[in-house]
């Protein structure tokens, strides 16, 4: 079976209607290309899960704060098909910004975020979560999928997406799929590809110390699990800590104690040659 490419809204809604008609359930995955490893895992869940599945390949202009990185950014639909071609992937969606934002692109830019974007990536990145959000419902509204597919290594934007996805009410569950890791622990992104070998060799001691963390919770405080953490990742050339939170898994929001928490997770981004290189690790969820 060959993957179809839809070029535009109006291809996509013929082809949604005939899924709709036919009862079958659909799995959605959005991405902005530069594919890799983690993307193709996504999708094979998808497959897995439902009749038909669609990955959606669009560089969202509004979550870029720099246009310098928006005309950066890798763009290669024939490389990126290629990927997904072996898996049986049903469609590629592959919109025009036009078919994304008719109405310019402040188009669907008022969503609640519910607070979730003012830690973390927050500060750094202002603007960057409603511009996340407002493509992700977007597509939402043009695929109509019975489920979504994000990772969760950006723990952030996929915790804002569950929050606006029931707040708005949206007939689509949220599926969140493990972090997909190369050999050495290092959470699989297009910006490894970024990295030295060296470099990228021995960024496994992100990873490491984020398990590390994990297996300390009960006998360190918050300050000093992360005070240790940052020592141990800085000590390693050429990595340095831009930032590394315990926070409720919730509200995203710093604690200052495990024990008063249900749902603690610990994330970071690290810096080494220019990249920034996010990870996280769930290290405490009672159900």
């Amino acid at each position: 079976m060959k993957t179809i490419i839809l070029k535009s809204a109006e291809e996509l809604d013929q082809f949604i209607n005939k899924i709709k008609t036919s009862g079958q359930s659909l799995g959605f995955v959005p991405t902005m290309g530069a594919l890799h490893n983690g993307h193709v895992t996504l999708a094979e869940r998808s497959i897995q899960e439902n009749d038909v599945s669609i990955v959606s390949i669009f560089v969202n202009p509004t979550q870029f704060n720099d246009k310098k990185d928006l005309d950066k950014y890798v763009r290669d639909l024939d490389g990126d098909a290629a990927k997904l071609a072996p898996i049986g992937l049903d469609a590629i969606f592959a919109p025009s910004v036009d078919d994304i934002y008719p109405k310019g692109t402040d188009y669907g830019s008022d969503i609640d975020l519910g607070g979730l974007d003012i830690y973390m990536e927050g500060p750094s990145r202002p603007g960057h979560f409603k511009g996340m959000a407002q493509v992700v419902k977007r597509l939402l509204d043009l695929v109509r999928p019975d489920k979504l597919y994000m990772g969760q290594k950006d723990f952030q934007q996929f915790s804002i997406c569950d929050f606006f996805i029931k707040n708005l009410k949206i007939p689509t569950q949220l599926i969140v799929c493990p972090i997909i890791r190369e050999s050495n622990g290092l959470a699989m992104s297009s910006r490894n590809e970024r990295l030295s070998t060296n470099t990228r060799e021995s960024a496994g001691i992100i990873y490491k110390t984020l398990r590390w963390i994990k297996k300390n919770q009960k006998s360190l405080s918050v300050d000093e699990l992360i005070t240790k953490a940052t020592s141990k990742i800085n000590k390693v050339n050429p990595f340095i800590v831009e930032y590394i939170y315990i926070v409720d898994g919730y509200t995203l929001a710093p604690i200052k104690s495990i024990d008063a928490h249900k749902y603690v997770v610990v994330c970071t981004v690290v810096g080494a040659e220019g990249v920034r290189l996010l990870d996280n690790e769930i290290i405490k969820k009672e159900e």
